[in-house]
């Protein structure tokens, strides 16, 4: 099958837009799996399942030069999509906030071209269609699942609202952050509003701890290291003249690195505890990390910024902004496996990831399956 780039590009956008009709949350990936199966058979590329809901193609399996990993991810997030569109989400909760249908869509028409190219490419070529990126350890399932076997090194990339569509960043080191999350369960005494005296509130010691957490990063912390510290739920239910004996308090936590969120950890325990002894209530502390750092190897990282200058022309750096950025992927369990590196790629001034009112933009199509490309050693489309 050797469809011109232009018709590859097309049936690229006809498929995102199927994909963001029906979008799926991590590990339920049952639609988004078959049409991504029947792609690959339609184009002659053979597949296996990987980690219930992912799949992983092969080609050039005998070629003698380095094994290539090129990874999208699959899932959806629990978010009601207000766009408008016509190819709006059809779940009910339920959108492609994130761009994985775009990511998705990208690593199709790159499947479409390199098996029409199969011969001349170097060395093998790995396809991972990835589930459960959003908090869900997709990457770690696929691993687990044998999809790295023989792999040598790996690329990814992601869409990023308001950097410019034709910017981007890939630097040496770490290009996203490492994550966390963490609960404070805040336990007093009970009893009637009208005597405070008798009871122990954990309701104002829950207020204390969340002002006194921000310490973390205002005193705690130098300024030059990039960390966040978010309070972002609050509970403690009760009734308007009653005390309640509980309240609790979460949030996330990002830093540049797993040391830095360790050490973010740490604080949070310590401020917590004596932020509750010296309101009389007892603190329960419990954290846990999520994804670590997502940090590029200087060899393919290079690799990667010299495939963005063909793609992009050589204005494609990004000064203005400074990584790491504070988001996280799950990508980062591929880069502790094998070399590689994972870009961000602008998207112009579209709606924030994560938000009801994104929608991932086509024209990042094209310069994506290009960047993935040429990095597979395949020849350059039209």
């Amino acid at each position: 099958m050797n469809a011109p780039w232009v018709e590859t590009v097309a049936r690229a956008r006809e498929l995102r837009h199927q994909l963001h009709r029906r979008p799926e949350l991590g590990w339920a990936e049952h639609s988004t799996a078959a049409v991504v199966r029947a792609e690959l058979d339609a184009i002659g590329i053979g597949w296996r399942a990987c980690a219930g809901t992912g799949t992983v193609g092969l080609l050039a399996e005998g070629a003698s030069g380095r094994h290539v990993a090129l990874r999208a991810d699959l899932d959806a997030m629990p978010i009601t999509e207000v766009t408008g569109l016509p190819y709006a989400s059809r779940a009910d909760g339920v959108m492609h906030a994130c761009g994985h249908d775009g990511h998705t869509a990208t690593l199709l028409a790159v499947a479409r071209w390199l098996q029409a190219h199969e011969s001349d490419l170097p060395g093998p070529v790995t396809l991972l269609f990835q589930p459960a990126e959003e908090g869900g350890h997709g990457a770690r399932g696929m691993i687990d699942d044998g999809a790295f076997d023989g792999v040598d090194v790996v690329f990814g990339w992601h869409n990023w609202p308001g950097l410019p569509l034709g910017r981007a960043l890939c630097p040496d080191g770490a290009v996203m952050s490492a994550n966390g999350v963490f609960e404070v369960e805040l336990r007093g005494r009970g009893g009637h509003a009208s005597q405070p005296e008798a009871t122990r509130d954990p309701v104002l010691a829950a207020a204390a701890v969340t002002v006194a957490l921000q310490q973390i990063v205002a005193r705690r912390t130098a300024p030059q290291e990039a960390v966040v510290v978010a309070v972002t739920s609050l509970h403690a239910d009760s009734a308007p003249t009653v005390t309640p004996e509980r309240a609790a308090l979460g949030g996330s936590v990002r830093a540049a690195d797993d040391a830095a969120r360790a050490r973010v950890f740490a604080l949070i325990e310590e401020i917590a505890g004596a932020t509750a002894s010296a309101h009389g209530v007892h603190a329960h502390v419990r954290t846990v990390p999520r994804y670590g750092a997502t940090v590029n190897h200087p060899g393919p990282a290079a690799e990667l910024r010299e495939r963005l200058s063909t793609v992009l022309g050589s204005a494609w750096t990004e000064p203005a902004v400074r990584t790491p950025v504070l988001a996280s992927e799950d990508f980062s369990y591929y880069l502790q496996q094998v070399p590689g590196a994972f870009a961000l790629l602008g998207s112009g001034t579209c709606a924030p990831l994560h938000s009801p009112d994104y929608d991932f933009d086509d024209a990042l199509l094209d310069p994506a399956a290009r960047l993935l490309l040429g990095l597979a050693g395949a020849p350059e489309p039209p």
